[in-house]
């Protein structure tokens, strides 16, 4: 088995069609028929020949066919690549069709979607909270670990355990930190999605999603309900997503260097800043065995801090030089969000803070002047 950064240059070489290095971008929606390919589609066993024969750029396309091999390869399943991380999730309820989906802290957009099936009858909604006492057979637990926008992590074996022990199945979002940081199969997941928007990308320039699977006819249905549900990921989004995990192994290693040294930082000196750092939340100031147990190849790269007021919020960002404010997270640009503007359901007084690939003291010296500018006002 070769190492990481040599599969994620390679792994895809088998589906090489030109000979140019990089591979190219494929600007076109349609490709012509040539005379291998006059076979009428009724007589087709499945989909499977637009791999290697693409047809229509909605249902599969050259660039599309080399992530789904190099993603198969990297996270150890059956891939299917998406438009967005919302996609790959909304295909996963789609094609599972569980009766009652269990989910408490997770990212807005996945709520919203388990809602939007809700509404329409096909699922009813519970917490974490309530598996033993409500989930049956086929039914999904979807648990985000580590979780946005906290940064902190749950027990996957845990949770693996108690939707195995009613029949269900345990889908894990490891958006927050993908292998090397973590390997959620290690620890009982039946389902993988990431949004590849984020780490996989890593700079802030395309949209896109992954679903694993460890049943390759599960791998053939979602590509084929992807077709109909017009979710596949563009051509220019696949270039730059390949493009981008070239270098994934050294931006994630250099993130996750970066954000366990500025937590250490903060919460060595909370007490500097009392008047306006109220908490911090990420997984390497969690105490319990299975933090480190999940996270064996280090911490993720976002964590949150609450301040003491909604005005501190809003000031936060204009004093800081080097992390930029936006929503999203996972590119090599430090960003912060007031949270408070993009998710419903978050306190009024969260920052949640997506680390870069920038010098980490340099980082910390930026943190350390906004913060003691905020305390001074405070004073």
């Amino acid at each position: 088995m070769v190492e990481l950064s040599t599969l994620l240059i390679h792994a895809d070489d088998k589906n090489n069609r030109v000979t140019d290095v990089a591979p190219p971008i494929n600007v076109t929606t349609t490709f012509r028929y040539e005379e291998q390919d006059l076979i009428p589609i009724i007589e087709r066993e499945d989909m499977s020949f637009l791999d290697e024969r693409p047809v229509y750029s909605r249902e599969g396309h050259p660039n599309g066919t080399r992530l789904e091999t190099l993603f198969s390869e990297y996270l150890g399943g059956h891939a299917v690549i998406y438009s967005s991380g919302l996609s790959a999730y909304f295909a996963a309820i789609m094609s599972f069709n569980p009766k009652r989906i269990f989910m408490s802290q997770n990212y807005h957009g996945c709520i919203a979607i388990a809602e939007m099936f809700q509404r329409n009858g096909m699922v009813k909604k519970y917490t974490l909270d309530e598996i033993e006492q409500y989930a049956e057979k086929g039914d999904i637990v979807h648990l985000e670990s580590p979780v946005n926008p906290f940064g902190t992590s749950y027990d996957i074996e845990a949770f693996a355990k108690r939707a195995h022990a009613k029949g269900a199945l345990l889908l894990v979002d490891g958006t927050f930190a993908p292998p090397p940081l973590q390997n959620v199969w290690d620890f009982g997941a039946d389902i993988v999605m990431h949004s590849a928007t984020k780490y996989f990308g890593g700079h802030s320039d395309l949209l896109g999603g992954v679903l694993v699977v460890k049943d390759k006819k599960r791998q053939e249905l979602l590509k084929e309900d992807r077709i109909n549900l017009g979710t596949n990921i563009a051509n220019l989004e696949s270039y730059l997503l390949l493009r981008s995990l070239r270098t994934f192994e050294m931006r994630i290693m250099k993130q996750s260097e970066n954000v366990t040294k500025i937590v250490k930082y903060l919460d060595e000196n909370k007490g500097k800043y009392g008047k306006v750092l109220r908490d911090i939340t990420h997984s390497s100031l969690q105490k319990e065995d299975f933090v480190k147990k999940q996270l064996k190849g280090g911490y993720n790269p976002v964590f949150s801090i609450t301040l003491n007021t909604v005005e501190q919020c809003k000031s936060f960002a204009s004093q800081l030089k080097y992390f930029q404010h936006a929503t999203s997270l996972g590119g090599v640009e430090s960003l912060v969000e007031w949270r408070a503007l993009s998710d419903p359901h978050i306190d009024q007084t969260l920052v949640r803070v997506s680390v870069g690939c920038e010098s980490a003291d340099d980082l910390i010296k930026d943190l350390a002047s906004a913060l003691q500018n905020l305390q001074d006002e405070a004073n």
